[in-house]
């Protein structure tokens, strides 16, 4: 029997609650395994997730955390020893990325964080899942990394809580984005997807989006310039965000003949695609099953 899942707030459970166990978070519905840190299914999503300082990875800046997925980890020195894999609650926090689900975030006392309680679990609120990637993680194993951001909060301004001036700059630079730099990028390749070919046309004039390889902000600190993007119509940009589509370094789609249309005017810089492939990208050595 599958069990249906509640995706958002529990009602009367208000952000900054504590609880003394993971038994009194089952019980109040704010997550539902007693153990697991991630609670959901790869046929449902993530509806909710514990931070209890199990992975070494996992990096918390309050409005933003960097959350490592489950699996690989040896139970008594808390190391990862093994490949995680992108299944069970792993695969369930990429559905969530992937379909919009809002998760429930609690912290833990043994999570080392300024957020954390003292002692039991403090209910963090609702976040969403902006993004999911592998990568090696600090002992050498493969890990699912998965961002964050705290709803209400703009992804494009958030940062850590003492790095007021940090926001303004980079909620300035996304406020001037598309006039500038991936205006041009759209120019350039006259609103025409690099990928498939395809160009847009509305009322109000041709549509394209401009696509970031290296993603934007922490952890990845992607440049927002036009040598980190491609021009590329909504259906490519989607599957490119989700790994759905990745790019060989001269250019060329992995498993097939086709590469992208180039221009002269776009210099696309070969490493922030390198970058893109070794984190999204499905390949023999990417531990996905």
């Amino acid at each position: 029997m599958t069990t249906r899942r509640h995706f958002g707030s529990v009602p009367e459970i208000l952000e900054g609650q504590d609880f003394e166990s993971r038994r009194a978070l089952h019980d109040a519905g704010v997550h539902l395994p007693t153990q697991a840190g991630i609670s959901g299914s790869g046929g449902q999503g993530a509806d909710s997730i514990v931070l209890s300082g199990g992975y070494e990875d996992d990096h918390d800046e309050g409005d933003v955390i960097v959350y490592t997925g489950q699996g690989g980890r040896d139970l008594v020195t808390g190391k990862q020893v093994a490949h995680q894999t992108l299944t069970l609650g792993n695969l369930a926090l990429a559905l969530s990325h992937q379909e919009g689900f809002p998760v429930r975030v609690t912290r833990g006392h043994q999570h080392r964080s300024p957020y954390s309680p003292i002692s039991g679990y403090r209910y963090g609120g609702l976040y969403r899942v902006e993004d999911h990637w592998h990568e090696l993680g600090k002992s050498g194993y493969r890990i699912w990394r998965y961002r964050l951001v705290k709803q209400g909060v703009d992804s494009a301004s958030a940062a850590p809580k003492d790095s007021a001036v940090g926001r303004k700059e980079v909620a300035i630079q996304k406020l001037l984005r598309d006039t500038t730099v991936a205006r041009n990028v759209k120019r350039w390749h006259d609103f025409t997807c690099q990928v498939c070919g395809v160009r847009l046309e509305g009322p109000a004039g041709p549509y394209a989006e401009a696509a970031h390889i290296r993603p934007l902000g922490a952890p990845h600190n992607g440049p927002d310039t036009e040598s980190n993007m491609l021009c590329l119509c909504p259906n490519h940009h989607v599957l490119f965000d989700l790994g759905g589509l990745t790019l060989n370094d001269d250019l060329t789609v992995p498993g097939s003949s086709r590469s992208v249309t180039t221009v002269r005017q776009h210099q696309i810089d070969v490493n922030h695609v390198k970058y893109h492939r070794e984190r999204y990208g499905v390949d023999a050595d990417s531990a996905l099953v």
